[in-house]
């Protein structure tokens, strides 16, 4: 069971205040998972079995907020169903560099060099080479943007590649 954290009114908390807390009180990040923002009630918190006992005793407060940490059942998780962008486009080539490009909408260059940086993901592997052909179904997560579901790829009569993609903001 996930803890779930409530607070008083007070300055909402945001994202980044309730995982620098749950860093705080000691947790390694590996065993923090999502935290979802609930707005002026508190969060919700996914960490693995092993600590949610520990996040429940040890964290007493977000920035200057107090807070009452309680574990709740997965089947109350208040997730929010994802925001999708459908999109379309024409590429010479099926690279990934070129399709990531279109789908996040940065230059080649930019989606080639956070490739080479270990931004981005293919398949939730990473990727050594821009030049990674990409196929149907693939699955994109550039860190910091979103993930972008390549679907139906198309050839048109001039041999390029009309792709349809889901974009996950």
């Amino acid at each position: 069971m996930p803890p779930s954290l409530q607070h008083p009114d007070a300055a909402i908390p945001t994202h980044r205040d309730f995982l620098g807390a749950v860093l705080g009180v000691g947790l390694d990040r590996s065993k923090v998972g999502d935290i979802l923002v609930q707005g002026e009630t508190g969060a919700q918190l996914l960490v693995t079995p092993d600590v949610a006992d520990a996040v429940c005793a040890l964290l007493t407060s977000v920035r200057t907020v107090k807070v009452t940490v309680t574990r709740i059942p997965l089947a109350d998780l208040a997730v929010r169903p994802p925001t999708v962008k459908e999109l379309t486009t024409v590429e010479a080539s099926m690279r990934l560099d070129a399709v990531a490009s279109a789908g996040f909408g940065v230059s080649r260059s930019k989606m080639a060099a956070a490739v080479k940086g270990g931004d981005v993901l293919v398949n939730w592997r990473e990727v050594g080479s821009a030049s990674k052909a990409l196929r149907g179904g693939d699955i994109v997560t550039f860190r910091g943007r979103g993930r972008l579901e390549i679907g139906e790829v198309a050839t048109t009569a001039k041999g390029r590649h009309r792709v349809a993609m889901t974009r996950f903001l």
